[in-house]
């Protein structure tokens, strides 16, 4: 079998799993088989040896430099992915007789309070389903109780290309944030939130591993007579351990940690992700074949929502087609949405981002 290299490598748009720093690849690469001179893979070592105390040890050290998490914050690294803490979240954290206040943006929401809806009373303090979600609900929208157990958003729409720039003011009351697809994208204050939550397969590492940083009081709230699992007190007791965590993921997190920081930091990272939107976001807009539905405002940096016109689907298919033959791979909207979505995500490379553009100009130029 051929050895391959980077070189043969494409350019992955795809909303997630997504695309790894080379880097980080690389070097798991050189010690897939023997991870220092341990004789022995990550994957084969206990979770409990010295070896992966200083993985795990290293793994938090990054997400609390990067995200400036302060001490009464636990990190935790979880099982289950994003949809689990949909459940988890409001079992943990809801107080009897105070509701939850969501604010509804899309996809992501509306599973997380068919799940809230199971657990407790819900309050639906914002929308943006009347404008099919092509903006955030507006401040003068969102009515907020002071009486919630907490408030609930998802910071970035990956299937509708939205993203909060700025986060509601919840006062005393937690806000509670799924930032999955957003998570270490840019500088957020932690302080804001009682509790963030982020599936790992966007810019963490690979799928398996659910990150969630909880200011530790918020534990508290938990009937001790919740089953054991379930329970956030007993991760932050258990420093992630109470059963067997997936190690190989946190392992790869621990090596995304220390790209981040050769890169500059989250401000590095922040500077190059607003670049690479612009240039994608201002080509679509001056294009006149092109067309990005999302009001400018609330448009993500992480999921670039791309139409043909008005909504030519067969005009879409076949770019995604083409584009796919070419190297740009992940083109293809969610199936619920239709279209073309870009998703350039921390490890996207600038030259990622311009092959697209040239890419479309191409395109267009052929079919417009």
């Amino acid at each position: 079998m051929k050895k391959t290299t980077v070189a043969d490598r494409i350019f992955n748009f795809s909303a997630g799993p997504a695309v790894l720093p080379v880097p980080v690849l690389e070097e798991a690469r050189d010690q897939l088989l023997n991870y220092q001179n341990s004789g022995m893979s990550v994957m084969e070592m206990s979770h409990r040896s010295k070896a992966f105390d200083q993985i795990l040890a290293s793994a938090e050290a990054g997400v609390r430099k990067h995200m400036n998490i302060p001490d009464n914050y636990a990190v935790l690294f979880l099982q289950g992915g994003a949809s689990l803490q949909f459940s988890m979240v409001p079992i943990n954290l809801f107080i009897k007789d105070k509701p939850i206040d969501v604010i509804h943006t899309g996809v992501w929401t509306k599973m997380a309070m068919a799940e809230i809806k199971k657990i407790a009373p819900m309050r639906l303090a914002g929308t943006g389903e009347q404008e099919n979600f092509r903006r955030l609900p507006r401040p003068d929208e969102i009515k907020l109780g002071k009486d919630a157990s907490y408030v609930y958003i998802a910071s970035n729409n990956t299937i509708y290309g939205t993203q909060w720039k700025k986060f509601p003011e919840t006062g005393d009351v937690p806000l509670v944030a799924d930032m999955s697809s957003d998570i270490l994208s840019r500088q957020v204050d932690v302080k804001k939130f009682g509790l963030i939550f982020a599936g790992a397969q966007k810019n963490l590492g690979p799928s398996g591993v659910t990150l969630v940083v909880i200011r530790k009081d918020l534990a508290e709230r938990a009937d001790k007579n919740l089953p054991t699992m379930f329970q956030f007190r007993t991760h932050i007791e258990s420093g992630s351990r109470y059963n067997t965590p997936p190690t190989f993921g946190i392992y790869i997190l621990s090596l995304v940690m220390d790209w981040i920081t050769k890169e500059g930091g989250i401000s590095a990272i922040e500077k190059r992700n607003a670049l690479k939107a612009k240039l994608l976001y201002d080509y679509i807009d001056q294009s006149g074949f092109y067309r990005c539905p999302i009001e400018k405002s609330d448009r993500s940096l992480m999921n670039v929502i791309v139409r043909i016109g008005e909504g030519n689907e067969a005009l879409e298919k076949e770019f995604d087609q083409e584009a796919e033959k070419s190297g740009l791979s992940g083109l293809k909207g969610h199936r619920s949405a239709g279209g073309l979505r870009a998703s350039i995500y921390n490890a996207q490379p600038l030259e990622g981002v311009q092959a697209l553009i040239d890419f479309m100009k191409e395109f267009a130029r052929r079919k417009g």
